[in-house]
């Protein structure tokens, strides 16, 4: 089978401005950026309702590869209009860290990609840098304010706010900002975390509009004074001046399928580190120009999805219709004890030894009450026997079930997933998973047990003062956005399956006011992850002629 960037190039793209027509979208509703991407103008939901049933596509617990979320939710989307319905696509943006790391790409794969491939995931239309351009303006502001005088009286110590760079770059983890002398500003420690993680992300992906855009900015924790009492980031007049960067990256950026459909891209916010949807604003779009909107949420459904449900969905009262699960033979052979090196070679026992996994992940969808359909994304190393075996183990909870080819097929590989869609998707029954009012130790520890199946939690005294602290500034009737390791339901990478016996570990509570969620970090989570020994980015190169090697 040919590459996904073979396959991108050998399509002819529709114009833009005919996808944006199919939902009903004048010129003057768009900007566009060439003929095959635009930019949404936010006016254009303005005389249009919610209308549309909103589908999530989550996953099991992955191996490091990924087990294909994203390209499952571009072939569903692809399988519905093919059945006559009007469904639009909405993803995360890619962000250059994981793409030049290890993925070498984000936007689907094989027949079910979203294009113009290489744009997407080289820069798009620039949305991630204007996210780190605020992020750190913020950063220059704080450290400005520090050098002339400090009006604020900001304790340097409890300086919360860090740079942003959208790349994995380990070495920027812990710095030492202000030396060479009092004219280079005031010594600290400081840090960077990827731009997929900072808070100004998570705040454009649950901003209601401009004004609100800015009001979330302004409420940002940059830090705290000597007397313990938080700085925000309206007290540095930051606010005006970070939305006037974010203005044109507010407006979600309007591509299409492989088959030419509608596919809303915008917003990129890590699963396991924030809360891993796209944009709210690019989903409410999507359900008011469609019958169906197809969305993802990063990761397992034990990490994007409880973040969906009991943050995106609670913030943007969106009452999802249905959850596929993606679930692959390899990654139940990974959770069943098989390394990563023999993944790819069917074993039987191993998937059986595995399939706990997919019964946890399929009781997490169970207690938000919303409607799961299982999909299974076919590779060709998969057996007949580990197949069939999937769909009886999801056949005997009665949860439907359907073989997903839409990597080899496109949207024809997806029409029994859509069919199972349409047949099972309703609404009227979600529920988040704890209520607001609930203390944050409540809500951390309902989380750890009723999704992770932890028996408790654990705090280090640092992150008992934090809980403390946020409390008595008012935060506690915030949402939680536990930050933990994607490989496991536990905060131990290495406990893979379904583990029992063991507690979670809580390092650190910091507030994300402006987002509105308090970051939990558990375990050895990370906000600013590292390239591994053999970087996707060496073998990336661009020839005179402009052809791109080496992304996908």
């Amino acid at each position: 089978m040919k590459s996904d960037i073979e396959i991108a190039r050998s399509v002819e793209l529709r114009p833009i401005v005919d996808v944006a027509a199919d939902l009903g979208l004048s010129e003057d509703e768009i900007e566009t950026y060439g003929r095959r991407m635009a930019k949404v103008k936010l006016t254009a939901l303005a005389e249009r309702p919610s209308r549309g049933k909103l589908v999530l596509v989550t996953g099991i617990s992955p191996t490091p590869a990924g087990e294909g979320k994203s390209t499952v939710a571009v072939g569903l989307a692809q399988a519905l209009v093919r059945r006559g319905r009007r469904a639009v696509l909405c993803l995360r943006e890619p962000s250059l860290g994981p793409c030049m790391g290890i993925k070498g790409g984000a936007a689907g794969g094989g027949r079910s990609q979203v294009l113009p491939m290489e744009e997407i995931n080289l820069h798009f239309t620039g949305d991630i840098h204007a996210v780190g351009a605020a992020s750190n303006l913020l950063a220059a502001l704080l450290d400005n304010h520090l050098h002339h005088g400090n009006a604020l009286g900001i304790d340097p110590r409890q300086v919360l706010w860090k740079r942003a760079l959208d790349m994995n770059d380990r070495s920027l983890r812990h710095v030492i900002v202000g030396l060479g002398g009092k004219t280079h500003g005031v010594p600290r420690e400081d840090g960077f975390q990827i731009t997929v993680a900072s808070e100004v992300m998570a705040i454009l992906c649950l901003a209601e509009g401009i004004e609100d855009l800015e009001r979330r900015l302004g409420e940002i924790v940059v830090g705290y004074t000597h007397d313990d009492e938080p700085v925000r980031a309206r007290e540095l007049d930051a606010a005006g001046s970070m939305t006037l960067l974010l203005k044109q990256a507010l407006q979600p950026n309007l591509v299409q399928t492989l088959e030419g459909g509608p596919a809303l891209i915008h917003g990129g916010p890590f699963a396991n580190i924030a809360h891993g949807c796209n944009s709210l604003l690019a989903t409410r779009m999507g359900l008011a120009f469609g019958e169906y909107c197809v969305t993802e949420a990063g990761f397992g459904s034990d990490l994007g999805a409880e973040k969906f449900f009991d943050i995106k969905c609670r913030y943007g009262q969106l009452e999802p219709a249905a959850a596929v699960v993606v679930a692959t033979a390899r990654a139940l052979r990974y959770n069943g004890g098989v390394p990563r090196r023999g993944l790819d070679a069917p074993n039987l026992e191993a998937l059986e030894n595995g399939l706990p996994n997919l019964a946890a992940h399929l009781d997490i969808l169970s207690r938000f009450g919303v409607a799961r359909v299982v999909a299974i994304n076919q590779f060709e190393t998969d057996s007949e026997a580990e197949l069939a075996r999937i769909e009886s183990f999801c056949e005997e909870r009665g949860v439907p079930v359907a073989r997903a080819r839409v990597h080899a097929e496109g949207g024809a590989g997806g029409l029994d997933l859509a069919d199972r869609v349409l047949e099972t998707a309703s609404s009227g029954r979600f529920r988040p998973v704890y209520p607001l009012e609930m203390p944050i130790q409540e809500k951390i520890a309902t989380i750890a047990r009723e999704i992770y199946g932890a028996d408790g939690v654990e705090y280090t005294r640092p992150a008992e003062r934090d809980v403390e602290r946020l409390e008595k500034l008012g935060l506690g009737g915030l949402p939680v956005c536990v930050a933990k390791t994607q490989y496991s339901l536990s905060d131990d990478p290495s406990r893979l399956g379904r583990p029992s016996g063991f507690h979670i570990t809580v390092k650190e509570v910091r507030p994300s006011a402006g987002a509105g969620f308090l970051v939990v970090l558990t375990g050895d989570i990370m906000t600013m992850p590292g390239l591994p020994r053999k970087p996707a980015a060496a073998s990336m190169k661009v020839d005179s002629d402009g052809t791109v090697h080496g992304l996908f």
